[in-house]
C-alpha cells in the first residue's frame, strides 16, 4: 500500500492536534485532582483511605497500558486517543456522581473507568507524537510534553476557581470534561493515517516489518534499558509531584505556602526544560541530553537533600525539576524510532514508566517515616545513577534512517535534520 507525501498544511494540523490532545489529557487529570479536598470532604475519606482509592485509579491504568500497542495496532492512534478519552471522560463523571452520592465504591468504579481510559490515551498520543516527530525531521516531543504540563496548570487552576465559588465537583467537572472531550474528538482527526502506525503498510521505500505478538516487545533488551531510562525519569518527577512540597516544610520548618511555592518552582522549571530540549536535542542529540538531565537532577537532589539553607535548596529543586523533564518524552522518542514496531514498544515503556509514578512515591514515603523526607528523596539518585549506565541504548540504532524534511516544523519550530546519532 503506497502513501501520499504528507503536505506541510497537513503535517502542521497533525502536529496542533497532538498539542491539543496532549494539553487535554494533562487538563483532565488535574482538574479531577484539584478537588480531591472536596472529594475527601464528601466521602468521609481519612488519608490513607483516600490513598487507597487513588491506588485504585492507578492500577486502572497499569491493566490498560499493557494492552494499549494491541489497541493502537488494530484502531490506530486517532481512534484510540477518541475511544478510550470516552472512557476516561466518563469514568470521572462516574466518580463525581458517587461524590455527590457519597458512595465510595462507586467513586472506585469511576477511578477504574477513568485509569484505563487516560492510561491508553496516554499511549497513544505518544506513539502519535512520535510519527509526527519522525515526519518533521527534528526532535518536538519534548514540546508535546510541555503541553501536558500547561494542561495540567490550566486544570489545577480552574478547580481552584470552581472550589473558591463553591461549585459542586459535579458541575464543575460535567462542563470542562464535556468542552475538553468535544476538543479532542474534533482535534484527532486531524492525526496521521492509520496506516502510520501499521507495521504491515510501510511507507513509499520501507522495507515492511514483520507483524509481531504485542507482547514480544517484553523481551527485547533495548527496549527494557530503555524503560529503566524512563523509570528513574519518572521517579524523579512523580517523587516530587508528591513530596516535595512537604519536604520543603517539614524539612525546613516554613509554612504550607512555601512548601506550594516549592512545588511550583519544580512544575515551573521541568515545564521550561521541556520547551528548551527541543533545541538541545537537535543541537546534541539524546544520549548527550539525556546524561546531561541526569546530572542535573542528580545535583538538583542532593543539595535539596544535603543543604540546609533554604534559598540554595530552592535552586536544588530548579536542577530537580529540570533534569527531571526530558527523560519520559526522549524514552517514548526512543522506543518509537521504528514506526512498525512503536506501539507495542512504547506500551511496554510507558508501562514501565507509570510502575515508578505508582510504586516509588509510597515507598519513599514509607522511608520518609523514618529519616525525614528531604532524605528520604535522596533514594532517588540510585535508579538515576543505574539510568546513566544505559543511557546509550536510547541512541537511534543504525537502521534508523533520516525522516524526510518538511518545510513545516511545528508552531516557533524551524525545519531542520533529524536528530543524528547520540
Amino acid at each position: 500500500m503506497s502513501h501520499h507525501p504528507r503536505t506541510a498544511p497537513d503535517l502542521r494540523a497533525a502536529t496542533v492536534a497532538v498539542v491539543v490532545v496532549f494539553v487535554l489529557n494533562g487538563f483532565n487529570f488535574a482538574s479531577w485532582a484539584a478537588r480531591l479536598p472536596a472529594v475527601r470532604d464528601a466521602l468521609e475519606l481519612r488519608p490513607n483511605q483516600l490513598g487507597l482509592l487513588l491506588l485504585v485509579g492507578a492500577l486502572g491504568s497499569l491493566v490498560g497500558l499493557p494492552l494499549s500497542g494491541l489497541v493502537v495496532q488494530r484502531l490506530g492512534a486517532a481512534r484510540t486517543v477518541a475511544t478510550f478519552a470516552v472512557i476516561g471522560v466518563t469514568g470521572l463523571l462516574v466518580a463525581a456522581t458517587a461524590v455527590a452520592l457519597g458512595t465510595v465504591w462507586l467513586a472506585g468504579v469511576g477511578l477504574v473507568l477513568f485509569g484505563v481510559g487516560t492510561g491508553v490515551w496516554d499511549a497513544a498520543m505518544n506513539i502519535e507524537g512520535a510519527a509526527v516527530e519522525q515526519r518533521l525531521g527534528r526532535a518536538i516531543m519534548p514540546r508535546f510534553h510541555a503541553g501536558f504540563s500547561f494542561g495540567t496548570m490550566a486544570g489545577a487552576g480552574l478547580g481552584a476557581v470552581a472550589a473558591w465559588l463553591g461549585l459542586s465537583v459535579i458541575a464543575h467537572l460535567a462542563v470542562v470534561l464535556t468542552i475538553s472531550l468535544v476538543a479532542v474528538l474534533w482535534a484527532v482527526r486531524a492525526f496521521l493515517p492509520a496506516g502510520t502506525h501499521d507495521p504491515e503498510t510501510p511507507a513509499d521505500g520501507e522495507p515492511a516489518v514483520p507483524r509481531r505478538s504485542a507482547f514480544a516487545a517484553w523481551t527485547e533488551p533495548r527496549t527494557l534499558l530503555i524503560g529503566l531510562v524512563v523509570l528513574a525519569a519518572a521517579l524523579t518527577e512523580g517523587a516530587a509531584n508528591d513530596w516535595v512540597s512537604l519536604a520543603v516544610v517539614d524539612g525546613f520548618g516554613t509554612s504550607n505556602a512555601v512548601g506550594a511555592v516549592g512545588f511550583a518552582v519544580f512544575v515551573t522549571a521541568m515545564t521550561g526544560m521541556r520547551l528548551l530540549g527541543t533545541a538541545l536535542l537537535d543541537r546534541w542529540g539524546r544520549v548527550p541530553v539525556l546524561r546531561l538531565s541526569a546530572g542535573l537532577a542528580l545535583g538538583g537532589l542532593l543539595v535539596f537533600g544535603l543543604v540546609d539553607n533554604i534559598a540554595i535548596a530552592v535552586l536544588g529543586i530548579v536542577a530537580w525539576g529540570m533534569g527531571a523533564a526530558l527523560g519520559f518524552p526522549v524514552g517514548m522518542s526512543a522506543a518509537s524510532d521504528e514506526p512498525g514496531r512503536a506501539a507495542a514498544r512504547v506500551a511496554v515503556v510507558s508501562t514501565i514508566g507509570y510502575s515508578a509514578f505508582l510504586a516509588g512515591p509510597p515507598l519513599l514515603g514509607m522511608l520518609a517515616e523514618h529519616v525525614g523526607y528531604r532524605q528520604a528523596l535522596l533514594a532517588i539518585t540510585v535508579p538515576i545513577v543505574i539510568s546513566l549506565f544505559v543511557m546509550r541504548f536510547a541512541a537511534p540504532p543504525a537502521t534508523t534512517t533520516p525522516a524526510p524534511t518538511d518545510t513545516f516544523a511545528g508552531p516557533g519550530v524551524e525545519p531542520g535534520l533529524h536528530e543524528r546519532r547520540a
